[in-house]
């Protein structure tokens, strides 16, 4: 058995490692200090990434002095304390170690060493005044009272009460001066406390101090990044594995109409009704280990239910030790750019869709429109113009864009098929349906169903998908369970849907719910200044697909864009396609055009004014001006006096 004197020696002996401890620990954290400073502004930092070169106004600003109530103490750094005052009443061999904060006119024990005749407990709070503590916060400095009871400025305090009779204690200050609170030692007996333990504590002092100013530079630096961030023109949102708000910039508020007190802290999905990031969203099941840089261009719905177009840009954050601990996500709303554009015709396509045909930005003006509705769409125009590709357009611009996008080809389905193929079935609801299967409007739900050639619907069919519209319901074909759905329409015909109804193919109550919002889309030969648009980006993705070409010659984009297209953008590409396996990389030439077109290329006049006409060209332009003229003229691109010339000379045309 060691005695109580051998064991006191002992941890005399013991105390110069111990203060050799914490010096090496008082670098390390110093380190450490300069190291999780410098990281907000390293070169791999998302914070940089997100603030590109705004972050170099950071070095401009005043430092903001930080209102150190709102500073967290991390739970590492608690731990720590409570071991200091654990480790100093062991040591010096006293009831009491405490580490005292100050909330002015109050103090609060913050740490107690864990003894069983420790009078005080973490969070016991009492009023400054007459307390050892508040002479050490006056003055800053130490107060050593070896016997309170023979000292007559401290023989009426509090703490003796307690029957604390003898104190040590030193302040605790902030990096800016401000006293944070104290550190101290108190027993029940007399006691000097030697030179050794005041040593000891005053390193410990230094160790608590290092945290102090290392938590005061984190919130300074963390205030003066959010000043950047928050006069940045990008929307930023900062969140938590959890999808808890941590950040919401004044953009993005802006953007949104969401305010900060509406999203702070709370979970993203719930903050903004759903996924911001729509079906993108890492976080749709579970947190992610990890996320690449993501960019995402999509449609959001605002608080007052507007929508609007954004680009996002998606990247980790990481935590000191390296590891994953959320998402900063930059956006940047370009609905009236976009729409700017489009007015202004400085544009080349818009959605998917190629062109800038005074006629296409009009048709682009409608796409736009729509996203921020919910209503159905009916798209006419010719075989090949497009429609399907503008339905999807539809579809990707409205905040229905993450959802599934479900195309039907009702021409292509016979009738006893196509209700199964809409609706679904259960098993055994016919011959050959061995099992359930879901229909095109289920696997639709959230998102668009498309129905193309929908003048083709059988009777019954239409009657059923009334119903869709009407109720948003109906029941797989063989089950009575009803089911909803959440599924905007679009439907398409090259087929004058009206015409249909006072036939009495088509039911007129449906014709007046899918026809709410008509599109019309022109047909080629009425925006023929598309074709060179439509040829070079038809080039590109031959090009992206491996396939070798010179481009085209001037000769054959003069016979391209002379030919009228009965089959407009869809034989466009069709012939281009021909014409690159024909031509096997070199520059594409009249002769390497599929044989329709170097057929009519040898019907239509080869010299005179009549150059730039043919007769199948000028017949077209004639039937889609009714027979006026100077009508024809303006869509062939010619003077009237040169169609008259041309005429002259071709009677038959007429």
């Amino acid at each position: 058995m060691i005695s109580d004197r051998g064991k006191r020696h002992e941890q005399i002996r013991d105390l110069g490692g111990i203060l050799g401890v914490l010096e090496v620990q008082e670098k390390i954290l110093a380190g450490a200090y300069h190291n999780h400073a410098g990281a907000l502004v390293s070169p791999d930092s998302p914070y940089r990434r997100v603030c590109l070169g705004a972050i170099c106004v950071h070095a401009l600003l005043m430092e903001l002095k930080s209102n150190k109530k709102d500073i967290e103490i991390s739970d590492e750094m608690i731990a720590s304390w409570q071991s200091v005052v654990n480790t100093l009443a062991e040591i010096i061999d006293v009831p009491a170690a405490l580490i005292m904060k100050i909330d002015s006119p109050y103090i609060e024990v913050f740490r107690a060493s864990e003894s069983g005749s420790n009078p005080y407990g973490a969070g016991d709070r009492e009023h400054l005044a007459g307390f050892y503590c508040e002479k050490v916060i006056e003055t800053r400095g130490k107060l050593l009272v070896p016997n309170a009871l023979k000292d007559s400025e401290w023989d009426k305090n509090p703490d003796i009460k307690l029957g604390m009779i003898s104190y040590l204690g030193f302040p605790l200050l902030w990096p800016d001066g401000e006293v944070f609170g104290t550190i101290c030692v108190l027993d029940s007996k007399e006691n000097r406390f030697g030179k050794l333990y005041e040593k000891l504590m005053l390193r410990f002092k230094d160790l608590i101090e290092a945290h102090l100013a290392l938590l005061y530079k984190n919130s300074a630096d963390k205030k003066n990044l959010e000043g950047v961030l928050d006069n940045l023109i990008e929307g930023i949102i900062v969140h938590d594995k959890e999808r808890r708000i941590l950040f919401f910039n004044r953009a993005a508020e802006k953007t949104t109409g969401y305010s900060r007190e509406d999203v702070l802290g709370r979970d993203c999905h719930e903050a903004f009704g759903g996924p911001f990031c729509g079906n993108r969203c890492s976080f749709e099941e579970a947190p992610p280990d990890s996320s690449d840089q993501l960019y995402h261009s999509l449609n959001i719905l605002t608080k007052k239910g507007e929508s609007r177009r954004i680009e996002m840009v998606v990247t980790d954050r990481k935590d000191d030790a390296g590891r994953f601990s959320g998402v900063i996500a930059s956006f940047r709303d370009v609905t009236e750019l976009i729409g700017l554009r489009i007015r202004l015709g400085d544009i080349k396509g818009f959605a998917g869709l190629i062109g800038r045909d005074p006629k296409m930005l009009q048709v682009y003006g409608q796409i736009r429109d729509l996203g921020a509705n919910d209503y159905p769409v009916h798209i006419t125009g010719e075989t090949g113009t497009g429609k399907e590709l503008v339905a999807a357009a539809i579809h990707n611009e409205s905040w229905r864009g993450e959802g599934p996008f479900v195309p039907v080809n009702c021409a292509a389905l016979p009738d006893g098929l196509l209700e199964s193929e809409l609706f679904g079935h259960v098993k055994g609801a016919f011959t050959g349906a061995g099992r359930d299967k879901k229909g095109r409007f289920e696997l639709a739900h959230g998102g668009t169903l498309f129905l193309d050639e929908v003048a083709d619907l059988p009777g019954f069919v239409q009657a059923k998908l009334l119903r869709v519209l009407q109720e948003g319901s109906f029941e797989r074909v063989g089950d009575d369970k009803t089911t909803f759905v959440d599924v905007r329409l679009v439907s398409a015909t090259n087929r004058d849907l009206k015409r249909e109804m006072e036939r009495g193919n088509f039911r007129e109550d449906l014709y007046y719910r899918i026809n709410v919002v008509p599109i019309h889309l022109p047909t080629l030969r009425k925006r023929k200044n598309d074709i060179p648009l439509l040829l070079e980006h038809f080039l590109e993705k031959a090009r992206e697909e491996g396939q070798n070409t010179l481009g085209l010659s001037k000769d054959t984009l003069a016979v391209m864009m002379d030919y009228p297209w009965p089959g407009n953008v869809r034989e466009l590409q069709s012939a281009l396609r021909f014409a690159l396996v024909k031509s096997r990389g070199r520059i594409i030439q009249p002769g390497d055009l599929p044989l329709e077109l170097k057929k009519w290329q040898k019907e239509r006049p080869s010299r005179g004014p009549s150059r730039k006409l043919n007769p199948a060209s000028v017949r077209a332009a004639l039937a889609s001006s009714g027979g006026n003229k100077a009508k024809a003229a303006r869509l062939l691109g010619v003077g009237r006096a040169t169609l008259y010339r041309f005429l002259a000379d071709f009677p038959d045309v007429s």
